[in-house]
């Protein structure tokens, strides 16, 4: 496998940020995660925090170093984070689990498959056009269904925050899974939260990276999206791929090649999800930031010939 891959956020007008972003590799394998914490609920980070441990967890233990059935495996690991939040709450003495959005994608054997429940979303790129988008849980959505409101008002109606399914509600969750989706050279997923695609409009973001890498434009676009949030921006993180990289020859990619027999390569911190969920504080805005700039920078190291010499 040979890809390009880049990840970022911004806390945008919020006190803290909620969401979180991943991914993991093996030779022959990839998962991406995005989770959204919610914030009407108590401890929306560590929904999200716990449920990128929790798919971590499982795809290193059955990517050796392929999955057997990428579509079950991402049901399965959404079902047991929902069953972790539900065992966080009641070891916490809580009154709710905590919750959060989530969408998630194994990339195999030339193919992408998603699962994701509420508002997350996954676009499937190609040549600066969608070629499809996962469908929110949401009430919205379910309103725009019936046809009593229209796509242009998704972004400002008063409802556009009110999701019908997630992990760690009391009932459980419905994964929505998708088809085995072939991938062409060049094509681009990407993972995101609401205060992404809330912000910016598809044909702007799928041009820019068809024209751009995606190390250079997904923290541009993400800027952009905070930036046309304004006062009211939500926390905004995306997780992107291209896949062997955007038809420029000159591109930086990752090979899965180089890596041994076994090795799995990731952004997620592994640990305990009971360490993960024992945390009394929150990560701090600075302590998020600082994670982010060691990844960036450590993928950018890995894509210099030179700085991976020294």
């Amino acid at each position: 496998m040979r890809f390009s891959i880049f990840q970022d956020t911004d806390i945008g007008a919020r006190s803290i940020n909620q969401d979180r972003m991943g991914y993991c590799f093996t030779r022959e394998s990839v998962l991406m995660v995005v989770a959204d914490g919610m914030g009407g609920h108590a401890r929306g980070e560590v929904a999200a925090q716990l449920t990128l441990q929790v798919c971590a967890g499982h795809f290193q233990r059955m990517a050796t170093p392929r999955l057997a059935d990428p579509a079950r495996f991402l049901e399965a690991a959404l079902h047991s984070a929902h069953r972790e939040l539900l065992r966080y709450q009641l070891l916490h003495q809580l009154p709710e689990a905590p919750r959060t959005t989530v969408v998630a994608c194994i990339v195999q054997d030339d193919g992408a498959w998603w699962a994701h429940a509420g508002d997350s979303r996954l676009y499937w790129l190609r040549d600066g056009a969608v070629m499809t988008r996962t469908v929110d849980h949401s009430r919205v959505q379910a309103l725009m269904e019936m046809g009593l409101v229209s796509p242009e008002e998704e972004r400002t109606h008063p409802d556009r925050n009110k999701v019908l399914n997630c992990l760690g509600s009391p009932q459980e969750p419905s994964i929505e899974l998708s088809d085995r989706a072939a991938l062409m050279r060049g094509d681009v997923l990407l993972l995101c939260s609401d205060g992404f695609w809330s912000g910016l409009n598809e044909p702007h973001f799928a041009s820019v990276l068809r024209h751009a890498p995606v190390d250079a434009g997904v923290p541009e676009l993400v800027r952009q999206a905070v930036a046309q949030g304004g006062r009211i921006a939500d926390n905004t993180t995306v997780v992107a791929m291209a896949w062997e990289g955007a038809g420029d020859e000159d591109l930086p990619t990752l090979s899965a090649l180089d890596l041994p027999d076994g090795a799995i390569t990731t952004t997620i911190a592994f640990g305990r999800p009971e360490q993960a969920g024992a945390v009394a504080a929150p990560l701090t805005d600075e302590d998020i930031e600082r994670q982010i700039a060691d990844i960036q920078r450590a993928i950018r190291r890995s894509h210099d010939p030179q700085q991976r010499e020294s």
